[in-house]
Parts: structure tokens; C-alpha cells; sequence
């Protein structure tokens, strides 16, 4: 089996051909292909971790949708001088299929 670990939207994915992720939101449409900087590539028993090596692999997605994570709520409070704040944040993300590692 053959899988790479990629450095994508600020984390490290372990990703293999037709897996689907859920990345950090990446420019382009539904359709478009993304390419990823490898950081290791394992092929069956052979590892491979060297720099000059990893510049010659790329792999290649295909975004599938953009989509907004759950909402996070925050609330801010001090006790006994009535300030409260309240605020909410969803991540903007990116579901993506993984097409390719060559």
C-alpha cells in the first residue's frame, strides 16, 4: 500500500489515493486540482523520508466542495462588573479527494 504524509491547510494529513480529507479552506473551485508538498511517502516496505527524493513526488487532489465547519461558541465573562461578550466562529474548509502519488 502506498500513502504519503502531507503538510495541508497547516496540519499533517496521512493521505492515499481515493481518500477523502477535510482540509483548512484552499483557493479554487469544485473541479480544480491541488497539488501537495509530500513530507514522507511509504511504498509497501520502502520509506522514504530524504529531501532530494520528496522534491521529485507530488500529490495531486481534485476539490470536491467548500464547506463551513460546526460553530464554536465563545463567551466571555467577569464576575460582578456586567461585562459579557459573546461570539461565534466557523472554519471555512475544503473537502478534497486525493487523485494521485507520483
Amino acid at each position: 500500500m502506498v500513502y504519503a504524509i502531507v503538510r495541508a491547510g497547516g496540519r499533517q494529513e496521512k493521505v492515499s489515493v481515493g481518500d477523502t480529507i477535510v482540509i483548512n479552506r484552499v483557493a479554487g473551485e469544485a473541479g480544480d486540482s491541488v497539488q501537495f508538498a509530500p513530507v514522507l511517502l511509504v511504498d509497501g516496505d520502502k520509506v522514504t523520508s530524504s529531501q532530494e527524493e520528496l522534491e521529485k513526488v507530488t500529490v495531486t487532489g481534485e476539490i470536491v466542495e467548500a464547506l463551513r465547519g460546526p460553530k464554536v461558541r465563545i463567551l466571555k465573562y467577569k464576575n460582578k462588573t456586567g461585562y459579557k461578550k459573546r461570539q461565534g466562529h466557523r472554519q471555512e474548509l475544503t473537502r478534497l479527494t486525493i487523485t494521485g502519488i507520483a
